[in-house]
């Protein structure tokens, strides 16, 4: 069958598809009724030109329906609005979160599309940070209108609200454009006073001109020295006081050096001066680290911008009516209503309704997941097909978007061991130089030229700054962990971007970790008198409140009238527990003290009282990814094995259809730390597992991977979790941490050479001061600008 492309999103479509818009003279193909709609809005509105100038094409529109269009409406409520709605002189402002803005096009055509609206006074669409500053006249039009006319051009808006970090980190960031504003202010000003005085050495300038520019420099390098440096000063004396040195010592030195000995020159008339080195000296310094900030709001602003996916508003069902109240006023197991196309608006079960669900801005997987009554939904998540009331079981920060940015934040807040060897190399490094300067400034004046001995020295500390030396590791950690948030990948411990690239060997468990865990029984032997609806009950009543796999399989059978009591779990081997007076066993063969039946399949069995009476045979697909990531793994040269606590053919049958050729069945926890720490000896070995029993052996892994859907505890002793349940992250997660090691070791490579190549002519008087603090902040650029290409990584 003939395969083309969606004109607007690209997607593959067939060729028998109907959907088409006319654009440019042309029928373009579309592959759903979504995605023609927005393109019919598009060019209704006379913007075909977004067409010819985007640069990436646009988001499927699967969530566009009907309904969708209608959904905004709570957002008109002054309850609601009053969190983000600002009103000033007649006007209403707002800041939307714009999702599925792929380049600066969609910038373009959000901005021209709202501009076409009565009563839009201005829209100013920012393509990074993925934001709408939207100011409207609130007797014109109503923010519900403007949020559907940007979803039906394709794209989901949702108000946006700064919490107080954010709040914190704006009124920073302003303060430091300040501070770096009035510094290049300066240093401009400063910069022609100083041409002058060179001139000066040519033309013989008169001294009292002389004076008259140098006090004028003095007076504009002030506010630069005294203002625009402050944040070096207090962090040298931090670093004093704790009895260590930073790079931040040397530099305070070279400004407070620099100013004080060119103020003494210029009082007593004497000497040489160096406000044009000071003042660009702190301006260059600032503007590195406003990179440096740059570079991590980047990382960070997509993990801000999906905690603002989840809705504000939610409808409520009291007694089955609906109710639309502010999402703040839930509380738990409230039943809450979602329509097809509508955000989800707290951590929930589903109750009613089967529909699909777009889980991307947790797993960055477009494709929709099938949800069912009694499965989780998330905050965030878009319902795309049916209505489903879900029963509320998580609010606020207990949410799992909240857990998300929580552990986001604790990765790129740690440091690794690389990250942590170069702030000690940073902290050797301003020791040694300052030890070089004191030495270069005595030789200088001692023995070669007196009048120079002062400026060298200054060359030597602003030269030679290790500001590179001390962004090269944090900046590209920074940004590797965005993307791994953007991948649906949480990084739980430090140390993980170091790891990862080291691995050689990786290990699986079976099931929940190459087949879906989606257990589901596929035939019933019986032993003794009672029936298969009987023995149904009896093992749903042990496998209750069990998180293992295998207990979904049962959990529809569970009968309200029996009930299993003095329940022990047997980690590894099965469950046993009391019923009817009768001691009850659900597990693998030796556990209920049997022979297995058939080592063709995989089979569960039941025994009461140590007789067996029911055999389960059972089964659980592969994941759909599954031998695509084993074909990736092996390319790459890992070596792959299975390590299962299954002892039926089922785990050879596995490992036949991935192409695995170690295989190591029926093993126990201790069975599995056994064999782990073998491995160990002699490779890195990931493991991948998602159950109680894996925890252990997740705790010795050099690198452990668990599923998003596995259990808390196999989560809380894994070092990744891949939350979209995709294996094949676990590749991309591999392939980043390489580049990102390769980035990190470039960002070093280049700070220490050019420290190592600066020194010697910084110290026999080849660079002037203000060279030197060129230098120095090209140095730094380049560093932050190296890191920020992880973040054009093609994912």
């Amino acid at each position: 069958m003939a395969i083309s492309q969606c004109f607007h999103c690209a997607e593959p479509i067939a060729a028998v598809d109907s959907f088409s818009t006319f654009i440019d003279g042309e029928h373009r193909p579309m592959c759903c009724p979504g995605c023609q709609a927005v393109a019919q809005a598009i060019v209704d509105a006379g913007l075909t030109s977004y067409y010819r100038y985007r640069s990436e094409p646009a988001s499927r529109q699967q969530a566009l329906v009907p309904e969708a269009l209608k959904g905004f409406s709570a957002y008109d409520l002054p309850e609601v609005q009053q969190d983000f709605v600002h009103s000033q002189n007649g006007l209403e402002e707002v800041t939307l979160t714009v999702d599925g803005i792929s380049c600066a096009a969609c910038a373009w055509l959000i901005e021209h599309k709202l501009k076409q609206m009565p009563g839009v006074k201005q829209a100013m669409v920012n393509s990074t940070t993925q934001r709408a500053l939207i100011k409207w006249l609130p007797d014109q039009l109503k923010l519900s209108n403007i949020l559907n006319e940007i979803n039906r051009i394709g794209y989901h808006a949702a108000p946006f609200q700064l919490d107080s970090e954010e709040l914190a980190s704006s009124r920073n960031s302003r303060r430091f454009l300040l501070r770096l504003g009035l510094a290049g202010f300066a240093t401009m000003q400063v910069m022609m006073f100083a041409l002058a005085l060179y001139a000066g050495y040519f033309t013989d300038l008169e001294t009292e001109f002389r004076d008259y520019f140098r006090w004028v420099s003095l007076i504009f390098a002030a506010p630069v020295v005294f203002y625009s440096a402050q944040p070096f000063y207090f962090s040298a004396l931090r670093a004093l006081l704790s009895g260590r040195l930073n790079m931040d010592v040397s530099v305070s030195i070279a400004i407070c050096g620099a100013y004080i000995a060119s103020c003494v020159a210029t009082i007593q008339g004497t000497g040489e001066v160096y406000f044009e080195s000071v003042s660009m000296f702190t301006f260059f310094l600032l503007l590195g680290r406003y990179f440096e900030q740059s570079a991590r709001r980047k990382a960070s602003v997509s993990a801000s911008n999906l905690h603002k996916l989840v809705p504000l508003t939610a409808v409520r069902l009291t007694n089955g009516t609906p109710e639309e109240i502010p999402a703040k006023r839930l509380v738990l197991n409230d039943i809450i209503l979602v329509k097809p196309g509508e955000a989800i608006a707290a951590d929930g079960k589903v109750i009613s309704g089967v529909s699909g669900v777009n889980e991307a801005m947790l797993t960055g997987e477009q494709h929709p997941v099938l949800k069912r009554p009694a499965e989780q939904v998330y905050a965030g998540t878009i319902n795309l097909e049916q209505p489903l009331e879900i029963q509320v079981s998580a609010l606020g920060q207990d949410q799992l978007v909240a857990e998300i940015m929580r552990l986001q934040e604790f990765a790129a807040n740690s440091r690794p061991a690389i990250a942590i060897l170069a702030d000690k190399l940073a902290r050797y490094f301003s020791a040694t130089i300052l030890t070089i300067a004191t030495i270069t400034f005595l030789i200088w004046h001692y023995f070669i030229s007196p009048e120079d001995a002062f400026w060298i020295t200054l060359s030597v500390l602003v030269a030679t700054c290790p500001c590179a030396l001390a962004l090269a590791t944090p900046t590209a950690v920074t940004c590797a962990t965005g993307l791994f948030t953007r991948l649906g990948i949480i990084s739980r411990t430090p140390g993980v971007f170091e790891k990862l690239p080291q691995i050689d060997t990786v290990l699986f468990d079976k099931t929940g970790t190459l087949t879906n865990g989606n257990v589901t029984i596929d035939g019933i032997r019986l032993f003794d008198e009672y029936t298969e609806a009987e023995v149904l009950e009896f093992a749903a009543a042990l496998e209750y409140g069990s998180l293992h796999p295998i207990a979904k399989a049962f959990s529809p059978y569970l009968s309200s009238s029996l009930k299993a009591n003095a329940i022990r779990h047997f980690v590894g081997e099965g469950i046993e527990g009391v019923i009817e007076q009768k001691v009850f066993r659900i597990g693998n063969a030796a556990f209920c003290n049997c022979s297995p039946v058939d080592a063709k399949r995989q089979w569960i069995y039941l025994s009461c009282d140590g007789k067996l009476i029911a055999a389960y045979a059972l089964e659980d697909k592969l994941r759909a990814d599954a031998k695509q990531t084993v074909d990736e793994l092996k390319r790459e040269g890992f070596g792959l094995a299975i390590a299962s606590g299954d002892n039926s053919r089922h785990v050879l049958e596995v490992a036949e259809s991935l192409g695995i050729e170690k295989v190591h069945a029926n093993l126990k926890p201790a069975d599995k730390l056994a064999l782990i720490s073998e491995l160990q000896a002699h490779h890195k070995v990931a493991m991948f597992g998602d159950g109680i029993n894996d925890a252990p052996v997740l705790a010795a892994a050099h690198v452990s991977v668990a599923m998003g859907s596995g259990t808390a505890l196999a989560k809380n002793n894994a070092d990744l979790i891949l939350l979209g349940d995709h294996l094949h992250r676990f590749t991309q997660a591999v392939a980043i941490a390489k580049r990102t090691r390769r980035i990190i070791r470039q960002n070093l490579a280049w700070a220490l050479g050019y420290n190592l190549l600066v020194l010697p002519l910084a110290v026999t008087g080849h660079v002037v001061p203000y060279v030197a603090a060129i230098g120095m902040s090209a140095s730094s650029l380049i560093v932050v600008s190296n890191s920020l290409r992880l973040l054009r990584t093609k994912l």
